[in-house]
């Protein structure tokens, strides 16, 4: 007699929502880097999909209990539905952590007094960004063009969109910098970066601001915070490998010592090579 075990329906049903909710999670946030879908729209997939990884995991968890109970097949989908979910809520775990722990701010700065001015999004430009703890401006005792040519190379490193640039002229002269930078999910926050000099130091500040969303997630703090500590970096490695600074001189460079080998028995002096006399 042939006894059939039927397969979990809450096991079928997991498996296919969390099969539903990977792709919905995935395919729009690249999309959304891409910019071939709006900040609005990538909001409402992200929805369908978190929704989608909620039935998932609890049609799991409950058919796993039931299976467990009746005995019916279906360990391998309740599974991969509760993998899946989990995975699909990645992008709802990382935007409600970072308003958990992050003020509620769109845009920040070094300072709030006569700010980098925005070009990209006008709809900020005219306010006035938040300076957060442990960001300020930073001075260095370096010239205004290296300073904005150092800045600039990390603007590349960091793979920032430079949408305007004007360099300094000279040692007391002012640039700015203003790059668009694409964060994990795909939302653009702008970036100013203006330099200042005044002969002996370079005054260097930085605002984040972004467009297109209630709560930054911390995003524009963590940026400045990044870039200001790369370009100190920078700085440092320039410092240590330019030129002696003027008022000092630099060391001679040492002569190269010839390396003599002590003489071998065939290097000895030839009989009647005169010999200093050793007195009795």
């Amino acid at each position: 007699m042939r006894i059939l075990v039927r397969t979990s329906t809450w096991a079928i049903w997991a498996r296919r929502f969390g099969s539903l909710a990977l792709p919905l999670m995935v395919i729009p946030v690249l999309m959304h880097r891409a910019r071939l879908i709006e900040s609005p729209e990538f909001l409402v997939v992200e929805i369908v999909a978190a929704t989608s990884a909620l039935f998932a995991i609890v049609l799991s968890i409950g058919g796993m209990g039931r299976i467990w109970v009746t005995g019916d097949r279906g360990w391998g989908r309740a599974l991969g539905g509760l993998l899946f979910g989990l995975i699909s809520l990645f992008p709802l775990g990382y935007v409600v952590s970072g308003m958990v722990r992050n003020p509620a701010v769109l845009d920040v700065g070094t300072t709030s007094f006569e700010p980098p001015g925005l070009g990209y999004f006008s709809a900020v430009s005219d306010s006035r960004p938040q300076v957060l703890p442990g960001l300020g401006p930073h001075s260095y005792p370096v010239d205004a063009p290296q300073i904005f040519a150092l800045a600039a190379t990390v603007v590349d490193v960091e793979g920032w969109e430079v949408v305007s640039s004007s360099p300094p002229t000279d040692a007391v002269g002012t640039g700015q910098l203003n790059a668009v930078a694409t964060t994990l999910l795909g939302w653009r926050d702008e970036v100013a970066i203006r330099v200042s000099g005044d002969g002996a130091n370079t005054v260097v500040d930085v605002r984040s601001a972004s467009l297109g969303r209630t709560h930054d997630l911390g995003d524009n703090a963590r940026r400045i915070a990044a870039f200001l500590t790369a370009l100190d970096e920078k700085v440092t490695l320039y410092q240590r490998d330019s030129a002696t600074p003027a008022g000092t001189e630099a060391a001679p460079a040492p002569v190269p010592q010839a390396i003599i080998p002590p003489p071998t028995d065939a290097e000895s002096p030839e009989d009647g090579a005169p010999e200093d006399s050793v007195p009795d």
